[in-house]
């Protein structure tokens, strides 16, 4: 299975983030009780289960040192934090992470295949529209698929 689907939830004061029951039956069904690892995305905050990260990371760790693999560690790795749920199938997103993310009050949460994004929500609508426009030149391609 993958992650699929888009929902809006609020995140509260405390940092807090449902992420939505369909996306954690996924994490469950294919992955127990794994943590989720929670870095910094392109626009959107991306968590993936902890199995995937160690192998994202054993691939950035295998990079020769120099500059590129200094930058994917310094906004991707570094970044990182591991997040467990709570009762209520929340986790607990830290400050610094809300921060570059813009996160206010309204969060989109995004299954992505193998990754979940979370989005705010006004960062989302305006990634939407940009989508929606790099969709257009792809009209023969988007055929193709059947779409």
């Amino acid at each position: 299975m993958s992650f699929s689907g888009t929902f809006f939830n609020n995140i509260d004061p405390k940092g807090r983030l449902s992420i939505p029951a369909k996306l954690r039956g996924v994490l469950t069904d294919d992955y127990g009780d794994e943590l989720l690892i929670v870095t910094r995305g392109k626009a959107a905050l991306v968590a993936y289960p902890f199995s995937d990260w160690q192998k994202i990371k054993a691939r950035v760790d295998a990079m020769p040192n120099g500059d590129a693999r200094d930058l994917i560690y310094r906004t991707r790795i570094s970044p990182a934090i591991e997040c467990g749920f709570d009762g209520q199938g929340r986790i607990a997103i830290p400050p610094s992470l809300r921060t570059l993310a813009m996160f206010e009050k309204e969060v989109v949460v995004i299954g992505l295949g193998n990754k979940i994004e979370m989005w705010s929500q006004a960062r989302f609508e305006e990634q939407m529209r940009r989508d929606e426009e790099q969709l257009s030149t792809l009209k023969a391609e988007l055929g193709d698929l059947g779409f």
